[in-house]
């Protein structure tokens, strides 16, 4: 309270201070220059030292969407595809709320008293309005953070399907020819459709938690179908007893997924992130899974395997964003849409324009591979052609 009796808070000046959003930009200053690029085999050889700029950098190159840097980052993988495949390659996976960031920094930390360097992508949803995301997973990692034998990167998902971003598989690459023994893939957590991740890892982590309607799930044939190891979070406390029922009723519901008896189902665990109870058994079974499929040479086949999805998914990308941006579509895209919308056309036919035009624009050579259109490129078609065969060749990589 003031001398005379006005609280403080409106003793004073009650005008607003200035607020988000309200501030001028600082004017940009035209000496400074962008950073020189250094060439692929440089960036190459600074990653492969584990250079933790270079690391970072090389990944940025990578998600990238700019044709010219489509280009370098093929080169730049080629400098490092003979030192990848080593490490261990998991993908975690759950519904929000499972527990998945603060498990991968409780495991990341044992881990690396073991011996390991651990990476981890934690991919973060995409606003479908704004398309920014709030990359806010490393804030639970406090602890893997503050290691020097961690490197964690937060990629937006950028609206790819999955569960992970379009250019996770890449950044794997760069971080296992950095030296990283481990690479933990976080999903962004969205349920059943979320498999795209156990198409570029060795082992399918799938976390889940107590009442989250365990032997429902098991009859759809989803995320559980693709998982390789289970295991129940949050095993602490009042839940530890729910945990095990819940594991207990899982394992007999996976039992639902194939009638065959002699199948391999994955095990079911349980686990505390928050007391590290469990934590042991699960790398354990993930070792164990990833043995069992090095001895009988299914991991060579598994990642061949997952070399051709990659491939195509990268090839219809490309092919989506192309027909996008168009010239020829976008020219038309607002008519058609009007006369599908009024019931003049059907979906059908307006998908057969769609597709007519596109074509017209191929045989121009005016469609361009994936972010060219957005970027802008100059050059004669044969330029824009030798971009998409080096986007394609970075497909076939690591």
């Amino acid at each position: 309270m003031s001398d005379g009796g006005v609280p403080l808070w409106l003793d004073g000046d009650q005008t607003p201070g200035r607020q988000y959003g309200d501030a001028t930009p600082p004017a940009r200053d035209t000496r400074r220059r962008a950073r020189p690029l250094p060439s692929p085999p440089e960036l190459a050889e600074k990653v492969r030292a584990g250079d933790r700029p270079a690391i970072a950098r090389a990944i940025t190159l990578v998600e990238s969407e700019r044709p010219d840097h489509h280009a370098y980052t093929v080169q730049l993988l080629r400098e490092l595809r003979s030192h990848t495949g080593a490490a261990v390659r998991v993908g975690v996976s759950g519904v929000p709320g499972a527990g998945k960031s603060t498990f991968i920094d409780a495991l990341g930390v044992r881990l690396i008293a073991d011996g390991h360097r651990v990476a981890v992508l934690a991919v973060d949803p995409s606003s479908s309005k704004s398309g920014g995301s709030i990359l806010g997973d490393r804030t639970r990692m406090g602890a893997l953070a503050a290691s020097e034998a961690a490197f964690i990167r937060p990629s937006p998902s950028g609206g790819h399907l999955g569960g992970v971003a379009r250019a996770t598989r890449e950044s794997m690459l760069v971080l296992e020819a950095a030296g990283f023994d481990v690479v933990l893939v976080e999903t962004v957590g969205v349920g059943q459709s979320e498999i795209a991740v156990a198409g570029m890892v060795d082992t399918f982590l799938l976390i889940t938690l107590a009442r989250a309607g365990d032997q429902l799930q098991g009859i759809k044939r989803g995320i559980l179908e693709m998982a390789d190891v289970i295991t129940v979070n949050k095993a602490d406390g009042d839940h530890e007893g729910e945990a095990r029922v819940a594991a207990r009723e899982l394992t007999m519901a996976l039992k639902l997924i194939s009638s065959d008896p002699h199948a391999p189902r994955p095990p079911v665990l349980t686990c505390s992130s928050l007391t590290g109870h469990g934590l042991a058994e699960v790398w354990a079974a993930i070792l164990a899974h990833r043995a069992g499929l090095a001895g009988s040479g299914d991991l060579e086949e598994r990642r061949a395997s997952q070399q051709l999805q990659w491939l195509w998914a990268l090839a219809q990308g490309d092919l989506a964003d192309a027909l996008r941006h168009a010239p020829t579509v976008r020219a038309i895209r607002p008519a058609i849409e009007t006369a599908v919308t009024s019931g003049e056309l059907s979906a059908m036919e307006g998908s057969t324009r769609i597709l007519r035009a596109f074509a017209d624009d191929v045989a121009a050579g005016t469609a361009l591979p994936s972010g060219a259109n957005q970027r802008g490129t100059d050059g004669d078609p044969g330029d824009r052609v030798d971009v998409a065969r080096g986007r394609a060749g970075g497909a076939a990589l690591g």
